[in-house]
C-alpha cells in the first residue's frame, strides 16, 4: 500500500538540532494535535512532560557541544525561580550603581573601549566583565561618528546583568540578552578597517544524502504496517535512519560564541515550527496548520532567518545610522527528497508554511522579549549591520582607528569554542489525515551590506537622527572614559 493510501499516516517533521538548516522530518499526526508520546528528544533535553519542550523563565535553555563537535539542547530547571532570583540579586549588590541603572541610551566608543581594553590587559591580564558585556546595552540602535574627537560610538538601551542559569547575560530588569563583546568583535572583523566585506554570514543544518536515502527506504519498509500505536517507533526508526545532521557555517569562524548562538536560534526555531517546543508566544505552528492534501509528497520544508534588510536610517551628513525595526525576518524554501536522498526545489507553495513563517515574523520582537535566545539572533544581525555600516562608511579610516587590539586573535581571542559539526536528529509524531510528509528546513543567512543599497536605506526626512548626534556630549568627556549615559 502506498504511502498516500494508509488509513492513518504520518505527518513526521525531524529538526537537525542545531542551526541553520531545518532537519528532515516526519510527524504523525492525530486529530490535529501533538502525540503526547512523540520522541522529542535528541538526546538534549528537548523534550518535557508529554514529549514537547516547554521553556519558561525558571527553565532557561542553552546548548552545548561535546568533544566530537555535536550540538545538544540542555534544560536548566528551576521550578521555584529560586536559584534565578538569587542570582540576580547577587549580581544587583555587585554591579556598580551606575551601571546597574536603566538608561534609554547608553554610548559606547568603539575606539575608547578598545583603548580600555588594552590598558585592562596590561595590568591585570583580564577583561573586566562592564568589558565584556559592553556596559549592559540591550539593544544595538544607533552607530555615530564624532569627526571632532574622532570617536566611533554605537549607542542603544541599557540596564543592569545577570548570568542566567544557562549561562546566558540577561538584563536584570527586561530578561532581554546583553550584547556581547566577543560577538561584536566577530561582526567587525567580519567588516574590518583593511580588507574585503564578508558578503554572507551563514550557517546551516542539513540531513546527509545518505541519511534521506535511509529514510526514504524506511518509510517503504513501514508504509503498509503502520498501527495507530507505532508513533514512537516510527519515531525511532526516522531519527536512526537520518542519523547526525552536518552543521556548516560561513563567513565566521565556526569556534565562536557567534556561531553556536546562530546555531540554537536556528534550532529553537524549527522546534516551534514541528511542534516541538512551545513558544513564549502565540505562534501557531507548521504542523499546526498543515494540511497534508494541499502538500506534495515527499516534500521537505526548509526556514531560514535573514535580516529586515529595509531596517537602516542614515543622517544626510553621513555621521550617523539608526536601526528601526525588529531587525529580523523568517522566509521559506520548498524542496523535494527524491528516493536516492537528492533533494531539489519544488513549485508548489506550501500556505502553512508561509502562515508560519509571517506568523514568526510577525511576533519576533514579542518573542524576543520573552526568549532570550532570540533577542540574541537579533543583537547578532544588528551588529553585523553596523560593522559593515563602519566599514561602508570608511570611519576606520576617518578615526585612524585600525583595531589593533580588537581585531587580533592573539590579544583579543574570541574563537575559545567547540565548533558545532553535527546535531541529532529530532522527531515530532503526530497523526494528521492520510498522507505522509516530510518537511524539512532551515538557515541563517545574514548579508549586511544589502541593507546599506540605497534602494533600501532609510531617509531622515525630520532630522531626528541628525539631533540626536548633536546631543551626545562627547566633547566633555575624560578620554578613558569608553561608555556614558
Amino acid at each position: 500500500m502506498s504511502c498516500e493510501r494508509l488509513l492513518k499516516t504520518v505527518l513526521v517533521a525531524v529538526v537537525g538540532v542545531a542551526l541553520v538548516t531545518f532537519a528532515a522530518g516526519h510527524c504523525i499526526a492525530q486529530d490535529g494535535g501533538a502525540d503526547g508520546g512523540a520522541d522529542g528528544g535528541a538526546d538534549g533535553g528537548t523534550s518535557g512532560d508529554g514529549g514537547v519542550f516547554n521553556p519558561n523563565p525558571f527553565a532557561p535553555a542553552g546548548v552545548e557541544v561535546d568533544a566530537a563537535g555535536v550540538l545538544r539542547m540542555r534544560l536548566h530547571r528551576d521550578p521555584t525561580g529560586q536559584l534565578s532570583e538569587q542570582r540576580r540579586q547577587q549580581s544587583r549588590a555587585a554591579l556598580n550603581p551606575d551601571l546597574a541603572r536603566r538608561s534609554p541610551l547608553r554610548k559606547v566608543s568603539l575606539n575608547r573601549l578598545e583603548q580600555a581594553l588594552a590598558r585592562c590587559l596590561a595590568d591585570t591580564g583580564t577583561v573586566s566583565e562592564e568589558m565584556q558585556y559592553l556596559a549592559g546595552l540591550t539593544r544595538l540602535k544607533y552607530v555615530f561618528y564624532f569627526p571632532e574627537t574622532s570617536d566611533i560610538v554605537i549607542a542603544g538601551p541599557a540596564e543592569g546583568y545577570a548570568q542566567d542559569l544557562s549561562g546566558r547575560i540577561v538584563g536584570l530588569h527586561t530578561g532581554q540578552s546583553v550584547l556581547e563583546l566577543q560577538d561584536l568583535i566577530v561582526a567587525l572583523r567580519a567588516f574590518p578597517p583593511l580588507g574585503n566585506p564578508t558578503p554572507v554570514i551563514s550557517c546551516s543544518i542539513d540531513p546527509t544524502r545518505q541519511g534521506l536515502e535511509r529514510m526514504q527506504k524506511f518509510l517503504v519498509q513501514v508504509a503498509g504496517n503502520i498501527q495507530p500505536g507505532d508513533a514512537n517507533r516510527v519515531a525511532a526508526g526516522l531519527r536512526q535512519s537520518l542519523g547526525l545532521q552536518d552543521v556548516t557555517i560561513g563567513g565566521i569562524s565556526p569556534r565562536t560564541h557567534f556561531a553556536q548562538v546562530l546555531v540554537e536560534a536556528d534550532y529553537r526555531m524549527k522546534l516551534i515550527g514541528i511542534g516541538l517546543e512551545t513558544p513564549a508566544v502565540d505562534i501557531k505552528s507548521y504542523v499546526q496548520r498543515a494540511n497534508p492534501s494541499q502538500v506534495a509528497r515527499n516534500a521537505m520544508q526548509r526556514w531560514y532567518f535573514v535580516p529586515d534588510y529595509n531596517k537602516v536610517r542614515t543622517s544626510e551628513d553621513g555621521l550617523a545610522m539608526e536601526l528601526v525595526g525588529n531587525g529580523v525576518q523568517l522566509v521559506d524554501e520548498d524542496e523535494l527528497v527524491t528516493q536516492q536522498g537528492n533533494r531539489s526545489e519544488s513549485t508548489r507553495v506550501n500556505r502553512a508554511s508561509r502562515g508560519f513563517v509571517r506568523d514568526f515574523t510577525d511576533k519576533f520582537d514579542e518573542l524576543a522579549q520573552r526568549s532570550p535566545v532570540f533577542s540574541q539572533l537579533r543583537n547578532l544581525i544588528d551588529m553585523s549591520v553596523a560593522a559593515a555600516y563602519i566599514q561602508h562608511e570608511d570611519y576606520y579610516g576617518k578615526a585612524d582607528w585600525s583595531m589593533r587590539v580588537l581585531g587580533n586573535e592573539v590579544l583579543a581571542p574570541v574563537e575559545n569554542f567547540q565548533a558545532p559539526e553535527h546535531v541529532e536528529s529530532a522527531v515530532n509524531v503526530i497523526w494528521k489525515g492520510r498522507t505522509l510528509m516530510t518537511p524539512i528546513g532551515g538557515g541563517v543567512n545574514i548579508q549586511p551590506q544589502l541593507a546599506l543599497n540605497s534602494d533600501v536605506m532609510l531617509d531622515d526626512e525630520d532630522g531626528r537622527l541628525r539631533e540626536q548626534h548633536e546631543q551626545i556630549g562627547i566633547d566633555q568627556l575624560d578620554e578613558t572614559t569608553w561608555w556614558w549615559d
